[in-house]
């Protein structure tokens, strides 16, 4: 593995050009950051949006991506010059990634390109210039099992090995069931919920327990299956939270996984859900997600090989915490400091949250929040019931190749350990998700 300087990173970004897809993701939105924030003499910044044209792209990114108060301190060092600084830096390109080349037809961009980092589904760039392709998954993909391995996936596996995966069946498939309830005049609707549950029936069939996992999984295969000889990173984070330290502690999008429990809490509307007490939860604040990619893209940029390799980004083998220890810290911060302080359930009055494995205590809700919670359980239960523990012998590999280079383990630190739950849950995710996700709706 290539020897690490103190600036190494600044170095192999300087004067490089990076394609993102999803850009106006969660976790894309903390790359562009770290990227635009570590290295801003980057040659151009790439971000393909799902729009109509690049007009309606570059709007999306300025309300959705650079308006975001994850942007604040860019805001602060640039001032004025911010805006000029995006336009000279970045490019919204209005695309597609079910398409060739992500509906790309400007052939110059695209051999101009040396990074991608791919956090959707997945198409071919054929151009052999490209340094390396980052295919963002998610550390689920693999099932459950004692000790979940960083291996990727070959072409027609499943999680039930009888079964064969025909990534093209499923495809026909798909499009003869929407192609059926278009052709009875079903709305708009009724077919989003009836395929939803389609897709959902096909995912448990083959192994996987719901679609994102299921089709974060054929895009491994289809990467691994396509990339040539490319050298490509398979990135799997765990549930992923808000950041730890960068750009700055706690900032959050939206209420994302196990959130959805702390949100209910906090309001006082949930004292109970479906867990095991005693599973171990695997939670992974974003900006070490982040960091991790970028170490990776440098240690795969300097390597001859072409060989893939999967990371699992996570904490369950280095540093894990069990539901139960998040039951005593969601208490304890509710205690200690209660947001809703002229509420009634504030404080000492919220009673202690528990996870309980038979939980079906729906007909506390009114009627009309009954159906969302049946969902939301339905798509928790494999996760809050699951035992596996994620390998990260690879990511290991990555966090010594930095060890002992000051700046470059400060800046890009993804160690487990170096997580204090409790402090880190009751100063930093509780309070970002107050902050950041939940007072905007107050």
């Amino acid at each position: 593995m290539a020897e690490f300087r103190s600036n190494s990173v600044e170095e192999h970004f300087k004067g490089k050009t990076i394609l993102v897809t999803g850009a106006t993701g969660f976790l894309a939105k903390i790359f562009v950051e770290k990227i635009l924030r570590v290295q801003p003499n980057i040659k151009r910044l790439y971000l393909v949006v799902r729009a109509s044209n690049p007009h309606v792209a570059l709007q999306r990114l300025h309300s959705e991506v650079f308006g975001k108060k994850l942007f604040k301190m860019q805001r602060e060092k640039w001032g004025k010059k911010f805006s000029s600084f995006l336009s000279e830096k970045v490019v919204a390109v209005a695309g597609d990634v079910s398409l060739h080349n992500f509906g790309i037809k400007d052939q110059i961009l695209i051999e101009e390109i040396d990074i991608i980092v791919h956090s959707a589904a997945t198409t071919r760039l054929d151009e052999s210039r490209i340094e390396v392709l980052l295919y963002v998954s998610t550390a689920y993909v693999s099932g459950e099992a004692e000790l979940i391995l960083e291996e990727a996936f070959h072409m027609g596996q499943t999680l039930k090995s009888p079964l064969k995966l025909d990534i093209n069946l499923e495809k026909k498939l798909i499009e003869e069931k929407l192609s059926e309830l278009k052709a009875q005049n079903v709305n708009e609707r009724t077919i989003t919920s009836i395929m939803k549950e389609f897709g959902t029936i096909r995912a448990n069939f083959h192994g996987w327990s719901n679609t994102y996992t299921f089709t974060k999984s054929m895009g491994e295969m289809l990467v691994t299956n396509m990339k040539g000889n490319l050298p490509l990173i398979i990135t799997r984070p765990t549930m992923m939270i808000g950041t730890h330290s960068q750009p700055f502690p706690g900032w959050v999008e939206g209420v994302r996984t196990i959130d959805f429990v702390f949100v209910e809490y906090f309001k006082g509307a949930l004292t109970s859900f479906v867990g095991h007490p005693k599973t171990t939860i695997d939670l992974i604040p974003a900006d070490m997600v982040i960091n991790s990619m970028i170490i990776a893209l440098l240690v795969h940029s300097k390597s001859n090989s072409s060989n893939s390799l999967v990371y699992h980004i996570g904490t369950s083998l280095g540093n894990p915490i069990k539901l139960s220890d998040i039951q005593d810290i969601m208490h304890c911060y509710m205690t200690k400091e209660p947001w809703l302080k002229n509420s009634e359930k504030s404080g000492a009055f919220y009673e202690k949250f528990t996870f309980n494995p038979s939980y079906m205590e729906v007909h506390e809700f009114p009627q009309n929040k009954r159906s969302r919670l049946k969902r939301i359980i339905n798509i928790y239960r494999p996760y809050l019931h699951f035992s596996g523990i994620f390998d990260d012998k690879n990511t290991e590999k990555l966090r010594m190749a930095i060890k002992g280079v000051g700046s470059v383990e400060r800046e890009f630190n993804f160690d487990p350990n170096s997580i204090d739950w409790k402090d880190y849950l009751m100063n930093v995710h509780f309070p970002g998700l107050i902050k950041y996700s939940m007072q905007p709706k107050m």
